[in-house]
């Protein structure tokens, strides 16, 4: 692979900075609206952060990205078993593509 095609930016890196990205915002959401706790923010930070790393293309950033959308798919298949919330299916299922999306190795060599 030449230095140049390692120095673009996948269109699929680019849709999961921006899920992270809209992930933060629906947290902040539910803190201003008191529907989660205020330690909820240290998460959305967290993900804010994982997405801009992911943009940036480091190695953190991906490593940051990687176990959000892991937790959040672990969380929604816990809300779709424990709080009966079938319509968490989505989130696990959208979150855990993400994932695998970025174990692809084509994925880990445009990382600094």
């Amino acid at each position: 692979m030449s230095e140049e095609a390692k120095n673009k930016l996948l269109p699929g890196m680019a849709a999961i900075a921006i899920w992270m990205f809209l992930l933060s915002l629906g947290g902040l959401v539910g803190v201003t609206m008191h529907r989660l706790p205020l330690a909820m923010l240290i998460l959305c930070a967290a993900f804010a952060a994982a997405g801009q790393g992911l943009l940036a293309r480091r190695r953190w950033g991906w490593a940051m990205t990687l176990a959000a959308v892991f937790l959040s798919a672990t969380f929604a298949m816990w809300a779709t078993v424990k709080l009966h919330q079938p319509t968490q299916l989505w989130f696990a299922l959208v979150n855990m593509v993400f994932f695998l999306y970025l174990v692809r190795p084509e994925v880990r060599v445009r990382l600094r």
